[in-house]
């Protein structure tokens, strides 16, 4: 446990920040999970999960939370799959 005031405080910011880090990681793999299985099942709502999909990649990439070129990638993946 730190003892200096600001490494206190570093301590609760980071903690409130790796908890939104993780929903917001969380619920992107989630939504491609599901556009994935929408997608080989032939579901009609396929088209929108997969934008849903999309939108929350590019969230998750907008935060830095995954790269740039690993959004890409999944999006790509996603996209080639509804064609």
């Amino acid at each position: 446990m730190p003892n200096i005031k600001s490494a206190i405080k570093r301590v609760r910011t980071n903690e409130s920040k790796n908890a939104q880090n993780s929903h917001v990681k969380s619920a992107m793999r989630s939504s491609v999970k599901k556009a994935d299985t929408a997608l080989t099942n032939k579901e009609e709502n396929a088209s929108d999960s997969v934008k849903v999909a999309i939108q929350q990649v590019e969230k998750a990439a907008s935060k830095g939370l995954i790269h740039k070129n690993t959004a890409a990638r999944k999006k790509s993946r996603l996209m080639k799959l509804q064609a």
